[in-house]
């Protein structure tokens, strides 16, 4: 899949951080990457660092299983802890319309942030917590007021203290002819096969984090899938064949 200018800057800046980290033995890090940017950076990183032992690279977004990440390079004295992201509470008022992720999203891009310095929205039923970059913890507390029509309370609190929503799935049990990832991806988000095929030439899906590029890649148990736009799901359990040679899956699908 060709790159595009943004995706060479993307590397630039990141192979930036790269080097700040190695001549300067301190923690760098780049901003908030989506999947397909955080796929990008992982596969040239293990370009760059053939030979280097000295700097690792993370991909940190405050909590396990995060879905924007810092890519954040290290030196051996320190680990992603070191990395400065702080957490916004938000309480909405009490009896008014639940506000949704795109609620949040589009009032903070509204303020004139650059969605690259924001990490994932958890929303609650009260309100959300939302993770950023320190550097403009202090411009949210003061510009961010409002969401739609409502009024918003914000506190600063420590990443310990995030609110990670229990996330509810859905079990999907079916057979599929081999175990590539057309099938499995077909069956994990109810679509055709040729339609699973299309979305992994589209570069939508990721096998664990990392963008798929080959409809025939082989998926094992435990692997997670991400379809953009349509969810994730990973693979809970492998089965036995059926007499006509089909294999037996259990696919658990985020709801």
């Amino acid at each position: 899949m060709e790159m595009t200018k943004d995706d060479k800057m993307l590397l630039a800046g990141a192979e930036d951080k790269y080097r700040q980290c190695s001549q300067q033995y301190r923690v760098a890090y780049t901003n908030f990457l989506d999947l397909h940017q955080r796929s990008l950076v992982e596969k040239h990183w293990h370009q760059l660092s053939r030979g280097n032992k000295d700097v690792r690279c993370v991909f940190y977004g405050g909590y396990e299983d995060a879905e924007r990440t810092l890519a954040v390079f290290l030196p051996d004295y320190a680990d992603e802890r070191d990395c400065p992201l702080s957490v916004i509470r938000i309480k909405t008022p009490t009896g008014g319309r639940k506000l949704t992720h795109r609620d949040y999203l589009g009032s903070l891009t509204g303020i004139g942030l650059k969605r690259e310095m924001i990490g994932d929205i958890l929303t609650t039923e009260e309100g959300a917590d939302v993770i950023i970059l320190d550097e403009i913890k202090d411009f949210l507390l003061l510009n961010y007021s409002k969401a739609g029509r409502a009024a918003l309370k914000l506190e600063s609190i420590p990443l310990s203290e995030l609110h990670i929503p229990e996330e509810r799935t859905v079990i999907v049990k079916d057979t599929v002819a081999s175990l590539r990832l057309d099938n499995v991806t077909s069956s994990a988000f109810s679509m055709s096969r040729s339609k699973a095929t299309e979305a992994i030439r589209s570069g939508i899906v990721f096998v664990n984090s990392v963008q798929a590029e080959k409809p025939d890649m082989q998926i094992n148990e435990g692997d997670k899938l991400v379809l953009r736009g349509k969810g994730k799901a990973y693979l809970s359990q492998v089965g036995k064949r059926t007499r006509k040679d089909r294999i037996f899956i259990e696919v658990r699908k985020y709801v």
